[in-house]
């Protein structure tokens, strides 16, 4: 058996590979997905797309349709959603992808330090577990395979 786990999280450094090559490491039959990590290519995709947008917004607007798409339809295929909250960037888009997850009914582990036990606490208690580390995220996939 093999599981589809959506990594939701910011796309500004590696932690997807670090999760990836932890994961190889315990042998663990995971696939994994996640956001568009090509940061200009999010950005600019509704234009890509759809052409030049009249402003600002509006190009944000036709980005935001493609990748909310993009992103529900991994979310769907996925058996489990881990959702990494850090101190360095804003959250809000894995606020975002966690909910949807957990609106879903996906089993949703969040990663997140202790200093954000308390701004995430209601996301928390929906998900079904939460951790500190992606490796006690591994573990809990691990779990599953014993």
């Amino acid at each position: 058996m093999e599981l589809t786990v959506y990594l939701a999280g910011q796309i500004h450094d590696n932690w997807r590979e670090e999760i990836k090559d932890r994961a190889k490491l315990k042998n663990l039959p995971l696939k994994f997905v996640g956001p568009q990590t090509d940061h200009d290519k999010s950005d600019n995709i509704g234009e890509q797309i759809l052409g030049e947008q009249p402003g600002s917004y509006y190009k944000d607007d036709a980005a935001s349709a493609i990748n909310n798409f993009r992103t529900q339809v991994l979310l769907q295929k996925s058996d489990v959603v881990i959702a990494l909250f850090g101190e360095k960037y804003k959250q809000w888009n894995t606020a975002m992808d966690a909910s949807a997850a957990i609106t879903m009914n996906k089993p949703t582990i969040i990663v997140r330090p202790p200093s954000l036990i308390h701004p995430l606490k209601e996301l928390s208690n929906k998900a079904n577990v939460t951790v500190e580390t992606v490796d006690q995220a591994l573990d809990v996939l691990n779990y599953i395979f014993e």
